[in-house]
């Protein structure tokens, strides 16, 4: 029988979660808006070019969500060595010939975009350790196990680290703390594995500067330790928390409006359309509109939530974990650091801050979501 070319699509939207599609799509909609106010002056003669850009960002970004609603998840699941093996190749492609910007090597120059394969990898690196995971549930619960998604992750996010993108590689790392949890890894494994980056922390931004062997940039230790240091206003990253600080404390209940929003509007807080975009939401619609806008993402984790816990397979389960995971550390982390209760690590909001490749990994995600929320029916992990 022949199917009609729009049959896979509209299977596709049946049973779908539609509060969570909703609230992506008005998080979007409210990211594209934010955009085009926070940066309607930043270039002289293009008051919309970033507007424009986010705008075909967010709709290709759709487009893609939508293939991902579509594609046979088990199928790219048990092909995790090559998925993994192009993961690894294209975070260190970018090191060899990767578009140079402020002295990073993340970003592939397309012409028309510029593509950070480290973004995408985070997709990837979920279903890499979710099939792994599946594909070794016999050896669940050994070291063995354990160290083998540890190992895994390694691979890419040190060279993710090195690009120099230390945002995206504690990403990754969020990411195998998660797919380890809900693996149902030991709790004395998760104890050991965070003892060691309590370790690991300690020995990169004391020990070894210390004794004269910094691993971090300088700016890279800026950025991280601006935040106990509240009278660091000199440092860029110490003078970016500050003028952060104001933007969201001068917003007040209901915020100074777009056209009030001096420290957005001039150039004050740095970073306004990107990293610190949620300093820009409160500062120009107050307590009420940063607090509307953290509900709403409060939606979008409690539908992953739920998405997790009515999974249909073991491996659907994991990846859905493991986005889940990816949304709450880059929210908390992003939020936090515009408040200064997080160090400042280059994470932008998800679907709010500009930008091509975080935008189109987003959407992706939450396609897969969505796609995994069609069928809902608890799996366990050995199946």
């Amino acid at each position: 029988m022949r199917h009609h070319p729009f049959d896979r699509l509209r299977s596709a939207f049946s049973g779908i979660d539609w509060i969570l599609l909703l609230t992506v799509l008005a998080i979007s909609a409210f990211g594209i808006v934010v955009v085009r106010s926070a940066t309607v002056g930043d270039l002289p003669g293009s008051p919309n070019y970033f507007f424009i850009r986010q705008l075909i960002y967010v709709g290709v970004g759709l487009l893609l969500m939508l293939g991902a609603m579509t594609v046979d998840i088990h199928r790219i699941a048990a092909a995790h060595w090559l998925v993994f093996g192009l993961l690894c190749a294209g975070v260190a492609v970018v090191l060899a010939i990767g578009a140079k910007v402020r002295g990073s090597s993340r970003w592939i120059d397309l012409g028309v975009f510029k593509l950070q394969p480290s973004e995408i990898g985070k997709v990837a690196i979920i279903i890499v350790l979710a099939a792994i995971a599946v594909d070794r549930a016999g050896s669940l619960g050994t070291w063995r196990h354990t160290l083998t998604l540890i190992g895994v992750t390694v691979v890419p996010a040190i060279v993710v680290f090195f690009q120099p993108d230390l945002g995206t590689a504690l990403v990754y790392f969020a990411i195998l703390v998660t797919v380890l949890l809900v693996g149902g890894t030991p709790l004395a494994h998760l104890a050991t594995l965070g003892a060691s980056v309590v370790a690991a922390i300690l020995l990169v931004l004391v020990v070894l500067p210390t004794v004269g062997f910094p691993v971090l940039k300088s700016y890279q230790l800026e950025r991280l330790t601006a935040f106990t240091n509240s009278s660091d206003t000199v440092s860029q990253a110490g003078y970016q928390l500050e003028q952060s600080k104001i933007a969201i404390g001068s917003g007040g209940g209901f915020g100074k409006g777009i056209d009030g929003a001096t420290q957005t509007l001039q150039d004050f807080l740095p970073e306004h359309h990107t990293d610190f975009i949620f300093a820009v939401v409160c500062e120009m619609f107050g307590f009420v509109g940063g607090a509307i806008l953290v509900l709403a993402f409060g939606v979008l984790l409690w539908r992953a939530l739920r998405i997790v816990a009515r999974a249909h397979s073991a491996v659907e389960q994991l990846i859905a974990a493991g986005i889940l995971g990816m949304f709450i550390f880059q929210l908390f982390v992003n939020i936090g650091m515009t408040m200064g209760i997080m160090p400042i690590t280059g994470i932008p909001l998800p679907l709010m801050s500009f930008g091509g490749s975080h935008t189109l990994t987003n959407l992706i995600a939450v396609g897969l979501l969505l796609h995994i929320g069609r069928r809902p029916r608890i799996g366990a992990l050995t199946t």
